[in-house]
C-alpha cells in the first residue's frame, strides 16, 4: 500500500488518511497476515495523551493513527496543518462500511467490550443486518490488568478464533492500555479501538443522527444524552488542548526568534 503522510500534533503522530486509505490498511494487514494496531485521535485522546504515559506509549506503538473528531481537524488548522473534513473518520460511519465488506469477503470479526447483555444484543443485530457476517464476542467486564487470568483467557479466545478484524470497545483510555500491554499477544490483523460503538448498535445509548456526524456535531448530541459523564470531556478538556497547542506554538516561535 502507498505510504501515508504523517504529521505531528501536540507531540503525537497522526496519519493524513481518508476512508479509502483506511480500507487499504485493513486489506493489507489481512492479505499479508500482519498485525496492525489502528489508533485514532479526538480531542479527548489528545487531552489524555498529554497526561497519561501509557497513552503516549500506545500511540507510539500504533502502526496507523487517523483522525476521529472534527475538533482535531479544527485544531490542526490552528496549527496550520492541512487536514480536511474527509480525513475525519468516525466509526459509526466507517464500521457500517467495513462490516458488510467483511461479510462479503469472509473476514472474521471479534468484538471485545461493553456489558455482557449489551454486546450480545448488539452482535445479534449486526448478524441480522449483515448476512453472512462472521462475528464472535466477549464482554469487557473482566480483570484487564496485564497477566491477569481474565486477560490471558481473553487472549486465548481471540487466538483460537483468529479474527481478521478485532474491535475493542472498553472506553478510552482502558482499551488503549489493554491493547498496548498485550500488543505482542493479540492474534488479529486489523486492531481497532471502537469506543462505545456497540452501545450505540445495541440501543443502550442513543445514537447521534448521521447528519450531525457529517457536520461534526456528534459531541453536542452526546453531551445532551449523557451530560454528567461527558460534560468535562466536551466543555473543559478542549480548552486545555487548545492552550497546550498555543503554548507549544509560542515556544517554537521563541526558539525561532532566538535563532
Amino acid at each position: 500500500m502507498p505510504s501515508l503522510k504523517r504529521i505531528d500534533l501536540l507531540g503525537s503522530p497522526i496519519d493524513i488518511m481518508d476512508v479509502e486509505d483506511l480500507d487499504k490498511v485493513v486489506e493489507s494487514a489481512i492479505e499479508t497476515g500482519e498485525r496492525k494496531i489502528i489508533g485514532n485521535h479526538n480531542l479527548h485522546s489528545l487531552f489524555l495523551y498529554q497526561r497519561d504515559p501509557v497513552m503516549r506509549s500506545y500511540y507510539g506503538a500504533a502502526h496507523h493513527i487517523h483522525v476521529d473528531g472534527m475538533g482535531v481537524v479544527l485544531l490542526a488548522r490552528i496549527a496550520k496543518i492541512a487536514l480536511e473534513r474527509k480525513h475525519r473518520i468516525t466509526y459509526l460511519d466507517y464500521f457500517a462500511h467495513l462490516l458488510p465488506m467483511a461479510a462479503q469477503r469472509g473476514w472474521r470479526v471479534f468484538y471485545l467490550g461493553t456489558k455482557p447483555e449489551v454486546v450480545a444484543r448488539g452482535v445479534s443485530k449486526l448478524r441480522q443486518k449483515y448476512e453472512g457476517l462472521q462475528i464472535e464476542f466477549a464482554h469487557g467486564y473482566f480483570d484487564q490488568r496485564p497477566g491477569s487470568e481474565d486477560s490471558e483467557s481473553i487472549l486465548r479466545t481471540i487466538a483460537t478464533y483468529r479474527p481478521h478484524i478485532l474491535l475493542i470497545g472498553m472506553g478510552m483510555p482502558n482499551q488503549e492500555r489493554w491493547v498496548y500491554h498485550h500488543r505482542d499477544q493479540i492474534e488479529a490483523n486489523a486492531i481497532f479501538n471502537a469506543g462505545g460503538y456497540m452501545d450505540y448498535i445495541a440501543g443502550a445509548v442513543p445514537s447521534p443522527p448521521r447528519w450531525m456526524g457529517r457536520m461534526g456535531l456528534e459531541w453536542l448530541f452526546r453531551l445532551v444524552a449523557e451530560p454528567r459523564r461527558l460534560a468535562s470531556r466536551y466543555l473543559i478538556e478542549p480548552w486545555y488542548v487548545i492552550w497546550a497547542l498555543l503554548a507549544m506554538r509560542r515556544k517554537q516561535q521563541s526558539a525561532t526568534d532566538r535563532a
